[in-house]
């Protein structure tokens, strides 16, 4: 996570205000691994800046993306995700609850490599995404069926 000073510099340094708004919901991104969407972080951010619009919180994850401090993740919902970890690393999604994780171990330069060699492909850049039951939903599935 960047502190406040080092998103304050690159916002400018690439030409945007570094308004409260904006790094509030960068710290809101930041400070969670819920990989959460827009609506998410508005609710989170209302209660503490009553005049934010949402269409505020869509314009400045633009902006965070744009600059490389945050991620966009297409987890095949309605709604897009985002996540301040801009390193190249793989989601996991709850098919039940929708939770959205990292997948912190998984070594994918064999894929990578396999995947150049049959398509003749330069691979420049990765989005995996999986999908399962959470722990939390394969649990209450357990108990409900005992």
């Amino acid at each position: 996570m960047f502190s406040g000073t080092e998103v304050t510099d690159l916002l400018r340094d690439k030409g945007f205000k570094a308004t409260p708004q904006r790094l509030a919901i960068y710290e809101a991104l930041a400070s969670t691994t819920e990989h959460p969407n827009a609506d998410m972080l508005y609710q989170k951010l209302t209660p503490k800046y009553p005049t934010m619009s949402l269409a505020t919180v869509y314009k400045t994850l633009d902006i965070l993306c744009t600059v490389g401090l945050a991620q966009e993740l297409n987890v095949g919902e309605d709604a897009f995700r985002y996540d301040a970890n801009t390193s190249n690393h793989p989601h996991v999604r709850c098919t039940v609850c929708g939770r959205v994780d990292d997948v912190p171990v998984l070594n994918d330069v064999g894929l990578l490599r396999q995947v150049a060699a049959s398509t003749g492909y330069d691979i420049t850049g990765r989005q995996i995404y999986l999908y399962g039951v959470c722990p939390g939903c394969q649990e209450k599935k357990r108990k409900h069926l005992h």
